[in-house]
């Protein structure tokens, strides 16, 4: 990882964008050309320091898309969000508490196509000042964060497949103690990871 995590974060953000899909790994598997894709955005928010965190949470096991999983604060666009920017930050405020005004955005990844049908714009921003998570039972059962220095190498991510649907799908993963950390959050977060090389 670079010496200075901002610095090699901007660098990241300022390459040409290539989206990514839960199908890049299954070729096989793609789904028919032109299906309608539901707008989405999630917040990749970290809180810089001597050893800058990626805030993450654990969904309620209840939710109808992805329930359970480890995921990225953030959701559909609403009719109301001028953009991907103010969908990740309003979804964040009301997943985690987040204060939108505490956020400083340094800019996008490329938007990841999900298997469910959304289309993920990942918005990168700082999370400047002290942070106390409140998540809202209703979608978060956790919120915790891992280390940048954790995310930001690409030797700690690793493809993996189980059976979905009666037919093996393979996706990325990236561990982290006991979380396990997979599929597009994990996806998303390698882009980060490889962008973010020297």
């Amino acid at each position: 990882m670079p010496e200075d995590p901002v610095g090699g974060l901007r660098r990241a953000l300022g390459q040409a964008p290539a989206p990514t899909s839960d199908f890049d790994l299954n070729p096989s598997a793609r789904p028919p050309e032109g299906r309608a894709l539901r707008p989405a955005a999630v917040l990749v928010g970290i809180r810089p320091g001597p050893q800058a965190e990626v805030v993450l949470t654990t969904r309620a096991a209840r939710l109808r898309h992805h329930g359970g999983q480890i995921a990225l604060p953030g959701g559909k666009l609403d009719r109301a969000d001028a953009g991907p920017e103010a969908a990740a930050l309003r979804e964040a405020r009301e997943e985690i508490g987040l204060d939108p005004g505490t956020v400083e955005i340094l800019g996008h990844l490329p938007r990841h196509e999900t298997v469910t049908g959304f289309a993920v714009t990942p918005v990168v921003g700082l999370i400047h000042g002290p942070f106390v998570p409140v998540p809202d039972p209703a979608e978060v059962e956790e919120v915790f964060a891992v280390p940048l220095a954790h995310l930001a190498d690409p030797g700690h991510y690793r493809i993996e497949g189980r059976l979905w649907q009666g037919e093996l799908r393979r996706y990325w993963a990236v561990p982290w103690g006991p979380y396990y950390i997979w599929g597009a959050t994990a996806r998303i977060l390698r882009v980060l990871a490889e962008r973010m090389q020297p």
